[in-house]
């Protein structure tokens, strides 16, 4: 005798679960073969890691105890302009604001690497802020192509 579609007798039900037609939880949208996809917060954040992390390898002795963290927006909007990061010194930590930096940020040509390059440079210019140094100081053999 077959089955009917519609018994959710085969599949257990709890709340806030949308089981479709007894069919159970629908898969991810990219499929099983293919990578989730990534948003562009994750995208900030992991540039934002890699960028840190990379600076903290050039620079180890000055660069230890810093933290890195993002955030949305900056608690503060009053004032004629909006941060795109800041630094805090005393507490060696550094804050990215990602809405500022993504949004107003004038690109010439808006694709992946140069979304990439700019929150590189934010980053770069953050922790030259930090330290006291000139952003072109702070990885002189990374740009030196020649």
């Amino acid at each position: 005798m077959a089955r009917s579609r519609r018994s959710p007798a085969s599949t257990p039900t709890r709340a806030g679960y949308r089981d479709r037609h007894g069919r159970g939880i629908r898969a991810a949208v990219t499929g099983p073969h293919l990578p989730l996809l990534r948003s562009r917060a994750d995208l900030f954040d992991m540039t934002v890691a890699s960028t840190a992390e990379y600076l903290k390898d050039v620079w180890p002795d000055e660069l230890a105890s810093v933290t890195f963290e993002v955030a949305g927006l900056p608690s503060d909007l009053g004032g004629t302009g909006l941060d795109r990061w800041r630094v805090f010194a005393a507490e060696r930590r550094v804050v990215l604001y990602r809405l500022p930096i993504e949004r107003l940020s004038r690109l010439h040509k808006y694709d992946e690497p140069h979304r990439r390059m700019m929150v590189e440079s934010c980053v770069f210019r953050a922790v030259a802020e930090l330290l006291g140094k000139d952003p072109w100081d702070l990885a002189p053999e990374r740009f030196r192509h020649f």
